[in-house]
């Protein structure tokens, strides 16, 4: 493989709330010339915020809401909130957004949980109108310039999302995806982008960025220790949509024997983290790297700073 093609970003969960760590990780990310870094929004930081902050602190590398709930603003609100980190980032932000889960919507947001992929596909175009400086029916228009070349990726993995995501979107941005599975619905989203783009979409091909908890240590069991944590705490404290999305690829013992409290599986590990030394999980990182566009590098929350540089850094393209 021809490494000086390889793509690869950094990728934070939700639940990492330390604010000074992610701002320390993105100057990395982006001295070490990783593409992207991306932070997730769910019930703790602010990530639009935090992204401004991070625009300040980076000069060049690709800034990701990865990802916005379209239940947690407005589509107006989600429009100045993507135009203004496009003008903070002088260009470098790409907005995500998704369906969420009940769980979050209902128990955090209090808001009711209906056709989540009517919503998404809804909110995406409203959106994505009002970015090209277009008015709300009847109302207002953006009070800024237009911003109609902020990307925006979808976190889909149901078939109505994923038609979302062909008609709409400029990049998909999955989780609990199998390698095997991404290459499959990559195809069948590129096949329906052909048949189907919606005016004033740019005719180019959609970005598929994804990747595996990854986790770096010179002491190899340690690391594995942090990818199953990791694996079962995703499996079984953050609701009922990655176990369902996971045992629905063929995974449903495995998932299972965790959700009883069982132990994480060698197949679950191997088709969602990459953990060990630096040239294990380099090694580990090109099977990634062969399936989707960007490599996404996700880091567990709550790691020590030197486990986190040294994943990192072992990660750079």
């Amino acid at each position: 493989m021809d490494l000086t093609t390889t793509r690869r970003g950094v990728a934070f969960t939700p639940m990492e709330t330390r604010p000074d760590v992610l701002v320390r990780a993105a100057a990395l990310a982006d001295d070490l010339g990783y593409e992207s870094f991306s932070v997730a929004e769910g019930w703790g930081l602010d990530s639009a915020v935090l992204l401004a902050a991070l625009a300040g602190a980076t000069r060049r590398i690709t800034l990701i809401a990865g990802v916005l709930s379209v239940w947690g603003r407005t589509p107006a609100t989600i429009a100045m909130t993507a135009a203004t980190l496009h003008r903070l980032s002088g260009g470098r932000f790409v907005l995500g957004l998704g369906a969420s889960t009940r769980r979050l919507v209902e128990g955090f947001h209090d808001v009711r949980y209906e056709r989540p992929a009517v919503h998404l596909h809804e909110v995406t175009a409203r959106v994505r109108a009002l970015l090209r400086g277009e008015r709300i029916p009847g109302g207002l228009r953006l009070g800024q310039p237009p911003a109609p070349e902020v990307p925006i990726w979808l976190a889909a993995t149901g078939p109505r999302t994923l038609r979302t995501a062909a008609e709409l979107a400029d990049g998909w941005y999955p989780l609990y995806l199998r390698r095997d599975r991404i290459g499959d619905l990559a195809g069948r989203i590129a096949r329906h982008r052909i048949r189907s783009l919606t005016d004033g979409l740019p005719q180019r091909p959609i970005t598929v960025a994804a990747g595996p908890f990854t986790v770096v240590d010179p002491d190899a069991a340690a690391a594995r220790t942090v990818a199953t944590a990791c694996t079962a705490a995703y499996l079984t404290t953050m609701g009922e949509v990655y176990p369902r999305l996971v045992a629905g690829q063929g995974l449903a013992e495995d998932v299972e024997r965790v959700r009883a409290g069982g132990e994480v599986s060698e197949r679950l590990l191997d088709e969602f983290t990459a953990y060990g030394e630096e040239k294990t999980v380099r090694d580990q990182l090109e099977r990634w790297d062969a399936t989707v566009d960007v490599t996404m590098l996700g880091i567990p929350p709550g790691l020590p700073w030197p486990m986190i540089e040294a994943t990192i850094r072992a990660g750079r393209p």
